[in-house]
């Protein structure tokens, strides 16, 4: 994985929460985004990071999105670590 298809599977993140009011609103409530920032927020790493993040928090949200995209049930983990903030070292 690179950082492009990192951000690519973040993006299809973002277009896969769209499909689901229910789940878009939960991410916008948390990210304190409105639906009208998306557009713009999406050029920005930080803000794709915070999309995976927040799929990973669930793991049937996780599992749903990858059954859905076709994406491997460990590729947004991979990306994570890709985009910003995702570098965090393993200290165990």
């Amino acid at each position: 994985m690179t950082p492009d298809t990192a951000q690519g599977l973040a993006i299809d993140v973002l277009g896969w929460l769209a499909t689901d009011d229910e789940k878009l609103g939960a991410f916008l409530a948390l990210s304190g985004a409105s639906a009208g920032d998306l557009r713009e927020r999406m050029r920005e790493p930080e803000f794709l990071g915070f999309l995976v993040d927040f799929l990973m928090q669930d793991e049937a949200t996780l599992i749903a999105f990858c059954d859905a995209t076709g994406h491997a049930y460990d590729a947004p983990q991979r990306a994570r670590q890709l985009l910003p903030g995702g570098d965090v070292p393993d200290w165990t």
